[in-house]
């Protein structure tokens, strides 16, 4: 941790490079640290509204939902899994680079049109956050709910360690989280928005969702940076 602080310190004294294609950064590019060209990798693409799946065009539901809708009302994502984007997840979750969840909070929070009275995220299992050290969906929510000024606050206890989700098809995945959270606090607003890094089923946030819905809640939202594109069939 304490060499990354260290290279992006030096960093930070050198010319701004764009993180993409290495070219340097005009004054007004260097917050976010991606040249003007290069940010049209991150431009919203048509999608549904409630799933998140891209679609011809934008549209509230697609048919999908329409015959099997999720628990959460709306989906807001950056972008699908795949590079750029999941390359500055990737920082953020396996090598430490902590300061990549500001810049995918800051490309996020303005897709979010109506944000939600509270944002809460998706925990880790104590054994894996001791592992870990951090867990990169509860800093995204910090990010997040500081720029979108809400409140934001863990509602969630993970209280069973699964396996990992990935590689795991939909009904494999259900049946790895059955029971394996629970509602630590029960929020006190009609809407919550639950974050995570990247959905792929959907099976960690649908359970998470019915906890909250079935404690009162009357909407839940699904903040993530990358969805998952379904594979082709």
């Amino acid at each position: 941790m304490l060499a990354q602080t260290i290279n992006k310190y030096i960093a930070d004294l050198l010319p701004m490079q764009c993180e993409v294609c290495q070219l340097l950064l005009a004054a007004d590019e260097q917050q976010l640290g991606v040249c003007a060209t290069c940010q049209h990798y991150f431009s919203p693409m048509p999608r549904c509204q409630r799933c998140g799946l891209m679609t011809v065009a934008e549209q509230v539901e697609c048919g999908q939902c329409l015959k099997q809708p999720p628990y959460w009302h709306k989906l807001y994502c950056v972008g699908d899994y795949q590079a750029p984007l999941s390359s500055y997840v990737h920082l953020l979750k396996y090598e430490r680079q902590f300061w990549h969840a500001r810049k995918l909070a800051m490309l996020l929070a303005p897709r979010i049109d109506q944000p939600a009275d509270l944002i809460t995220f998706v925990p880790l299992h104590w054994r894996r956050y001791l592992q870990r050290g951090f867990n990169q969906s509860e800093l995204l929510a910090q990010s997040l709910a500081k720029q979108l000024a809400v409140p934001q606050q863990g509602v969630f206890r993970r209280i069973r360690a699964t396996a990992q989700q990935q590689g795991l098809d939909k009904h494999q995945r259900m049946n790895n989280i059955h029971n394996a959270f629970a509602l630590t606090s029960l929020p006190k607003v009609q809407r919550v928005a639950i974050v995570d890094d990247v959905l792929t089923t959907g099976s960690t946030v649908q359970y998470l969702c019915k906890l909250l819905l079935d404690a009162g809640v009357k909407s839940v939202d699904i903040y993530c940076i990358c969805r998952t594109p379904e594979p082709a069939s």
